[in-house]
């Protein structure tokens, strides 16, 4: 048996219907259906495919920046900023690419990505000519990444919103969690690939020739279906100037999108925990080789390492954000509390372990790192909507935070690589210091995080009236079937309105029917 107001529909979609509230009675006459359709699925693919490829943009130089450096004459710091420009790109963008939503809506714009995709890939490989200068060469394929930089935050500040407006609260998290991780997955195929090709060049050809393949996929991403799956979904986005406005407290307290605040308190707290956590690891996949190699390690091992910091933290999250959709589904502030000092700990662990022979414990150090870090990043993405009722905002500032933080470890940790008389040379352990000492601190804040989920409860709260009205809608109706029923059994079998009332006696039984006559009570004599 169903449950009240829950229906299936065409194609196997499932929906929900809810009465307005007006004056406290339901009107059958203005209910509305809350529905998923199976066609959420199809976009989801395409936006995970398009963000695996636009994750490898940030770390493809990092596991080669050495060979890189040889075969085209830049210098670490000038290759550093390959992926250094993703960062400083992303900061003005996160903030554009909510207006862009805005005003051309999702598809429109995701159709832009696709677009920077193809030209971004091509004006990189032009940047391995061998005729070209070193200045030259540097130039085209810097071009290049900036391009693929401008489609990032494109694909990246989309997943919450797109979440929100296909997926029921139910599955909000996990959706959120596929296409979220989407992006480190690329970044571990960019740890992973660039070493196994031949040359540098062909490592930028193949580069190309994968965007170039992933850029038609766009036309799968759908703008929004026809009828919401939650509460939230019926609200249009709030744009990134009303989240500001409610940060500031300037959104009155019976708008949907007031914040309270304990709820800026927590969000600006959840920027810096997310910015610095995310910006320490894309920090580690931008110098990963340079890390290393001193101390021993191969490009090979180096991108390996980056590799299993990200796919163990993948395997992770696949398995932990089902349990925050339907077991843990109201404490994701108590779980970053539980987690993230063990990541503190791996960080000031790998300032005594990175040293030479000594790669099984760097394994396991970096699959600690991403199982924690990569289970606890949907969740960041998520309790920050649920904080501020804006998807696109609240995806866009966080995003902003880790690249802004990533910019600032990438040059704060090459500054302090040692000299070339050091011991190892080029060794980076002060960087390690740095790092291990920055998220020690600022782990500490998440104990100060609150982390009220109130978008969940609203769109629970609806549900269980929408289910309320209509069991009742429900029982009225049967209790009219019933009154009827019994109207038309009377009316059926009852005397004529001149003639008296016959009384009926409990003896009187139709022999042949089996039913009850109407007769005179009593025997009378």
């Amino acid at each position: 048996m169903s449950k009240p107001g829950l229906t299936s529909s065409e194609g196997g979609e499932e929906s929900i219907e809810i009465p307005s509230e007006k004056g406290g009675s339901v009107d059958s006459g203005s209910i509305r259906e809350y529905r998923l359709y199976k066609r959420r699925w199809v976009g989801l693919v395409a936006l995970v495919i398009l963000n695996i490829v636009a994750g490898t943009t940030l770390v493809w130089f990092g596991p080669i920046a050495n060979t890189v450096a040889k075969d085209f004459g830049f210098t670490l710091n000038q290759i550093n900023w390959f992926g250094n420009v993703v960062n400083v790109v992303y900061l003005p963008s996160a903030f554009v690419v909510p207006y862009l939503y805005g005003r051309l809506g999702v598809r429109k714009t995701c159709f832009i990505a696709g677009a920077l995709f193809v030209v971004s890939a091509w004006v990189r490989y032009a940047g391995t000519a061998r005729g070209l200068s070193v200045n030259g060469s540097y130039a085209l394929i810097m071009v290049g990444q900036l391009l693929a930089a401008v489609a990032l935050p494109i694909l990246q500040v989309v997943v919450p919103s797109y979440s929100e407006r296909w997926f029921d609260f139910k599955g909000r998290t996990t959706a959120t969690m596929i296409m979220g991780l989407a992006n480190p997955v690329g970044s571990a195929i960019g740890q992973l690939v660039p070493p196994l090709v031949s040359t540098t060049r062909q490592s930028i050809l193949v580069m190309a020739i994968i965007f170039t393949a992933a850029a038609p996929v766009v036309i799968f991403v759908g703008e929004a279906p026809p009828t919401p799956p939650t509460f939230a979904a019926t609200h249009r986005h709030p744009s990134l100037t009303s989240l500001m406005h409610a940060m500031l407290g300037k959104v009155p307290r019976d708008r949907y999108a007031y914040m309270t605040v304990r709820q800026r308190i927590d969000f600006v707290i959840l920027c810096l925990l997310f910015g610095v956590i995310v910006g320490v690891v894309n920090t580690f996949g931008i110098l990963t080789a340079e890390q290393l190699e001193p101390y021993g390690y191969s490009d090979d091992t180096a991108g390996l390492m980056g590799a299993v910091l990200l796919l163990v933290g993948l395997v992770a999250a696949a398995i932990s954000s089902p349990l925050f959709d339907r077991v843990f589904t109201r404490h994701l502030a108590l779980f970053g509390k539980l987690l993230l000092p063990g990541i503190a700990a791996c960080y000031l662990a790998l300032i005594w372990e990175i040293k030479p022979n000594n790669a099984a414990v760097l394994y396991v150090l970096v699959a600690i790192i991403g199982a924690i870090g990569l289970t606890l990043l949907p969740v960041v993405l998520e309790l920050g909507v649920e904080l501020t009722r804006n998807a696109n905002g609240s995806s866009a500032v966080l995003w902003f935070s880790t690249n802004l933080f990533g910019l600032v470890f990438v040059l704060v940790e090459g500054a302090l690589r040692a000299g070339p008389d050091a011991d190892p040379p080029l060794n980076m352990h002060r960087a390690f210091i740095f790092q291990g000492a920055v998220v020690a601190v600022v782990v500490v804040f998440v104990y100060l995080v609150e982390g009220k989920q109130t978008r969940r409860f609203q769109d629970e709260e609806k549900r269980e009236e929408a289910d309320r009205a209509l069991d009742l809608e429900s029982r009225r109706r049967q209790g009219a079937q019933v009154e009827v029923h019994e109207v038309q059994s009377r009316t059926a079998v009852g005397s004529t309105p001149e003639e008296p009332k016959p009384q009926m006696s409990p003896s009187d039984v139709d022999l042949e029917s089996g039913k009850e006559t109407e007769g005179p009570v009593g025997t009378g004599t």
